[in-house]
């Protein structure tokens, strides 16, 4: 941890904070992180690639970790992170990249992919697959407490977490997330009465990791993390308008089978299926069979193999 360096990089008024470690004439890897995650998860990752000869870029994303939020952060949407990284890249002088997405980082990662493909060597995803143009039904079907719905809903999720410090909130939302079920409240409960306060972390994830985490969310609170991804899923994901969605460049998706992510209707079906193809035709999938959502925190040395075994193709 000690060899990864930081540093800001002011785009429009806004600083934003970057991890980096690796010589700067190496083949760059950028990294994007989801939620609840910043540039932490991905620390061992980080650490692989430059060993094997890479340079590792990864972002705190706008309204996340030391990064600045917007002037308006109700505003931060998907296309902000998009813009926020690419002038990252501009002003390290960084042309093309590995491009590595995480939960919501995937949606980045791939709309970097469609809309610079000059730039892109590749692309990798953990935790969530190409999701095509369009609205989202899958979440429809699902019961009113619902994760993700009760986090769309301004004031709900800021009352809820209100309720705990921040470093109790993200170690919530992980064990929360490190199940296989989804979360999902009673009528009369919230997300955060899921776990029990005497709930242990997954073994994995050490109490200076939930430090590390904590207390960057003390210092950039829940606001943006809140409309980016939740509230901006619905309207704002393809605000890229993108004429062709289909990704040319080698694209690799891990997925842990006991994510929860794969609980979502038709989420499953959509992997396997053939329409995959047609959109990201040139797609590898490998499942870890005890794999959480989490994955590349709980299996480090066998995601650092997968993603350099594709970078090195």
């Amino acid at each position: 941890m000690d060899r990864i360096e930081h540093r800001f990089v002011e785009v429009k008024g806004i600083k934003l904070h970057v991890a980096e470690i690796g010589k700067e004439s190496s083949p760059t890897v950028v990294f994007l992180h989801g939620f609840p995650e910043i540039w932490y998860s991905w620390r061992h990752q980080m650490i692989g690639v430059a060993n094997a000869g890479f340079r590792a870029i990864a972002p705190d994303f706008r309204g996340y970790g030391l990064s600045d939020h917007g002037v308006e952060p109700e505003k931060t949407s998907f296309s902000d992170l998009l813009y926020d990284t690419v002038a990252i890249l501009d002003s390290l002088n960084i042309f093309k990249v590995f491009v590595i997405g995480k939960d919501f980082g995937a949606v980045v990662a791939y709309a970097f992919a469609l809309l610079h493909r000059e730039r892109v060597l590749g692309v990798v995803t953990l935790g969530v697959p190409f999701i095509p143009p369009g609205p989202l039904v899958s979440h429809e079907s699902l019961p009113e407490g619902f994760y993700i719905s009760r986090f769309r809903k301004p004031g709900r999720a800021e009352a809820d977490f209100s309720r705990f410090d921040a470093k109790t909130v993200v170690k919530n939302i992980y064990i929360l997330f490190s199940v296989s079920e989804i979360p999902i409240a009673s009528e009369n409960q919230e997300i955060m009465d899921l776990v029990e306060s005497d709930t242990l972390l997954p073994s994995w994830f050490t109490e200076e990791d939930l430090d590390a985490y904590g207390t960057l969310y003390e210092k950039s609170g829940f606001q943006t993390a809140l409309k980016v991804p939740y509230r901006s899923l619905q309207d704002e994901r393809y605000e890229f308008n993108i004429e062709d969605p289909k990704v040319e460049a080698r694209a690799l998706l891990i997925m842990g089978e006991k994510d929860y992510f794969f609980k979502f209707p038709g989420v499953e079906d959509s992997i396997n299926g053939d329409e995959m193809k047609k959109y990201v035709p040139n797609l590898e999938v490998t499942y870890m069979v005890d794999g959480s959502h989490f994955v590349q925190e709980q299996f480090p040395n066998d995601v650092n193999q997968l993603i350099l075994a594709f970078l090195g193709k």
